[in-house]
C-alpha cells in the first residue's frame, strides 16, 4: 500500500515547500525581505513584490523553518493559496528580473520534479524491519534535498525510471559486454582492485568482461563506433546476466549487498548529466593512491572514521570519448570492508530526512527517548563526524564532501553512532599548496580537477558538514525535542571548540566560533544560471554557533520568539531576537 498523507504531506506542498526554502536561504533573507509573526512565515519577493505566507511547524536557528500546510499570496481582497506551479511561476519572473536572464528550462523542470515527488510518493510502505537496513536507507529519499529547487527533476520516461530508480526499489541485473583486452582501458590502486568486475561472469580469451548499466547501455547501444566494433567482434554483448544489483541514492551507483560499482549515466538529475568524466576515471584512482596515509592517519586518530576507496576502473577505449565515459564504470568498496562487525550502515540522508520515511529516520533510531537521551545521541554522532573532517583540511590540505548523501552512520544495536564512513571521492578534492609534488606528477587534466584553492575549499568543508549534514540531522532531532535546539548547537560549538584548541585556533574555525556567517551552496540561483555544480556559488546566512545568540535562545526556552510585521511590507526582523537571526540570515 501507498504511504499515507499521515505519514508524508503531499507532492503539491513538499514542492511548494522546497521552492520556499530556496526564496529563503538565497533571494528574500539575503535581502531582509522575510518576517517570522503569528506562527507565519511572511516572505516577500524584492524585484516583483509579490509577498507570500505559509505556516510555521517550527522555526529554526538557522533558518531552516519546517513549514505546513499551503503557501498563500497576498492580493487586494487578502490571502489566497496558490498552488505549486504558480508558485513557481512567480519565481520565475522574479529571477528573470533580478538577474536580467530568462531560463526556459526552469518550469519544466519543477515540473519534472513535482512528477518525480508524486511518482516517489505511490512506493509501497517500507516495512518496519527491513530484510537490508542498509539498502532501504538508500532508496527511501522520496523528497530529496530539501534546499534544491528541483531535487526529484530527471530526463527518461516513467517506464524507465520505475525500472531504474531507487525510490521504486530497483534491482536488475547488469548488462555484459565483452571487450578485446587490447581496446580496454583500466587503472588500479590496488593488486586486486578490479575482481568484482571480472567475477561478475565470463568472458572468452582476449576479452575482459565490462558490466554496464542496463539503461546506460540501452542508450549508448546504437552508437556508430559501437556497432561497428560489435560487427568486427571487437566488443561481444553477452547480455544480461549474473548477480541483481540495486540502485542506491544516487541512482547510478549500484550495490549487490557486497560491492558497490559507480556507473556513467547520461541522465539528467537534479543540475547535471551523471557520467564518470575521463578526468574523474583517472582521478578516483589517482586520489585513493594520495589518500591512503591520510585515510589511515585520520582511522588512526578519530574512533570510527573511515574513507570508502575507489581502487580502480575499466572503460571501453575504441578513440571515442562519448564510448570511453559512457561506459566507464569505477569500483568502490563495499560496506563489509570498512563497517566494523555488528554495526548497521545507515545513509546519512535516510536519518535526517524532514519526514520519516524510513525505519533509518532518527525518530525510528530514537523512538520514546527523552531530550536527554536524543542530546547523548547527538554527542555520539558529532564526535564521530566533525573532527576527521577538520583534521582532514587543516592537518592534510583535503577537502572532504560529507554532505548527507556522502555519508554512511554505523549504528549498533540500540541505534546509536559508532562509526561514519566518507564514501564518493568525485567530489573530494586537495589544496594545492599541500599537495604540489603529487598534483605535477598527474596528467594536467586530471590534477586540475582535483584541487580547490583553500577559501574556496573551506567553504565547501563548512557548508557540506555544517549546513547540509549537522543542521539537517540536528533539525530531525529538534523536531522531535523543540526546546532543545540550543542545546543541539551548544554540543556543536563545544566539538568545533575542542578542534579549534587542537589545530592551534586556525582563522576560519575561530571565525565560525565567533559567529561569523555560514556559506550555503546557492542551488537555486546556480540552477537558474544553468551553472555546473563546481561552479556553484554560495549565500551567507545565519550563523547559530553564536555564544551570544545560544545563550538568549536558551534564555528563552525556545529556538524563536515572534516577530511583529506589517502584513503588507514584511521587514528584517529586530536583532533583539533569536527569530531575527534565523529570518534575516535564511
Amino acid at each position: 500500500m501507498p504511504l499515507t498523507p499521515t505519514a508524508l504531506i503531499s507532492a503539491d506542498d513538499v514542492v511548494a515547500h522546497t521552492l520556499l526554502n530556496c526564496l529563503l536561504r538565497e533571494v528574500s533573507g539575503r535581502e531582509h525581505q522575510t518576517a517570522v509573526t503569528d506562527g507565519h512565515l511572511l516572505l516577500r519577493l524584492p524585484n516583483t513584490g509579490v509577498i507570500l505566507r505559509v505556516a510555521l511547524r517550527r522555526t529554526s536557528l538557522i533558518g531552516a523553518h519546517r513549514f505546513t500546510g499551503p503557501v498563500t499570496e497576498q492580493r487586494p481582497d487578502g490571502w489566497a493559496e496558490l498552488p505549486w506551479h504558480a508558485l513557481a511561476a512567480r519565481i520565475h519572473r522574479e529571477l528573470r528580473r533580478r538577474t536580467g536572464v530568462a531560463n526556459d528550462e526552469f518550469l519544466a523542470q519543477v515540473a519534472a520534479s513535482h512528477q518525480g515527488v508524486s511518482a516517489a510518493l505511490d512506493r509501497p510502505a517500507p516495512r518496519s524491519e527491513p530484510a537490508d537496513p542498509y539498502l532501504e536507507s538508500e532508496q527511501s529519499l522520496v523528497f530529496g534535498h530539501r534546499f534544491h529547487p528541483t531535487p526529484k527533476a530527471r530526463t527518461g520516461s516513467p517506464e524507465q525510471w520505475r525500472a531504474y530508480a531507487p525510490e521504486s526499489g530497483a534491482r536488475f541485473p547488469l548488462h555484459h559486454l565483452a571487450v578485446r583486452a587490447d581496446l580496454v582501458r583500466e587503472e588500479t590502486a590496488t593488486r586486486d582492485a578490479l575482481t568484482v568486475l571480472d567475477r561478475q561472469g565470463r568472458a572468452p580469451d582476449g576479452y575482459r568482461l565490462l558490466p554496464a548499466h542496463p539503461w546506460q547501455y540501452a542508450m549508448l547501444r546504437d552508437h556508430p563506433a559501437l556497432r561497428a566494433a560489435l560487427a568486427r567482434g571487437d566488443v561481444l554483448d553477452l547480455g544480461p546476466g549474473g548477480r541483481e544489483f540495486a540502485a542506491t541514492a544516487s541512482v547510478r551507483t549500484l550495490y549487490d549487498g557486497r560491492d558497490f560499482l559507480k556507473f556513467s549515466l547520461q541522465v539528467r538529475i537534479t543540475n547535471c548529466l551523471r557520467k564518470n568524466a575521463d578526468y574523474e576515471l583517472s582521478g578516483a584512482v589517482a586520489l585513493t593512491r594520495l589518500l591512503e596515509p591520510v585515510a589511515t592517519d585520520l582511522a588512526a586518530r578519530f574512533a570510527g572514521c573511515e574513507l570508502l576507496r575507489e581502487p580502480g576502473y575499466r572503460a571501453l577505449d575504441l578513440g571515442d570519448r562519448a564510448l570511453l565515459e559512457g561506459f566507464g564504470v569505477i569500483v568502490r568498496e563495499g560496506l563489509t570492508a570498512r563497517l566494523r562487525p555488528g554495526l548497521t550502515g545507515l545513509l546519512a540522508a535516510a536519518v535526517a530526512d524532514e519526514y520519516p520515511t524510513s525505519p533509518a529516520h532518527v525518530s525510528r533510531l530514537l523512538a520514546g527517548a527523552d531530550a536527554a537521551a536524543a542530546l547523548a545521541w547527538w554527542n555520539a554522532y558529532v564526535g564521530l563526524l566533525v573532527p576527521p573532517v577538520l583534521a582532514a583540511y587543516l592537518d592534510h590540505g583535503v577537502v572532504l564532501e560529507p554532505h548527507l548523501q556522502n555519508v554512511v552512520v554505523g549504528v549498533d544495536s540500540s541505534g546509536t553512532p559508532r562509526q561514519v564512513l566518507f564514501r564518493d571521492l568525485e567530489g573530494t578534492k586537495l589544496l594545492p599548496t599541500h599537495h604540489a609534488a603529487a598534483l605535477a606528477a598527474l596528467p594536467a587534466h586530471v590534477a586540475r580537477p582535483l584541487t580547490y584553492e583553500p577559501d574556496r575549499g573551506w567553504d565547501r568543508v563548512v557548508y557540506c558538514l555544517l549546513v547540509n549534514h549537522i543542521a539537517e540531522v540536528l533539525a530531525a532531532l529538534a523536531d522531535l525535542h523543540p526546546q532543545a535546539e540550543p542545546a543541539l548547537w551548544s554540543a556543536v560549538r563545544r566539538v568545533l571548540a575542542e578542534r579549534a584548541e587542537a589545530h592551534g585556533r586556525p582563522p576560519g574555525l575561530t571565525a565560525l566560533l565567533a559567529g561569523a556567517p555560514l556559506p550555503a551552496k546557492a542551488n537555486l540561483l546556480t540552477r537558474w544560471d544553468r551553472k555546473a555544480d563546481r561552479d556553484a556559488g554560495y549565500v551567507r546566512i545565519a550563523n547559530p554557533l553564536a555564544p551570544d545568540l545560544l545563550s538568549e535562545a536558551a534564555r528563552y526556552g525556545t529556538v524563536a520568539a515572534p516577530v511583529p510585521a506589517p502584513a503588507s511590507a514584511p521587514a528584517s526582523a529586530s536583532a533583539s531576537t533569536p527569530a531575527s537571526a534565523s529570518a534575516q540570515g535564511a
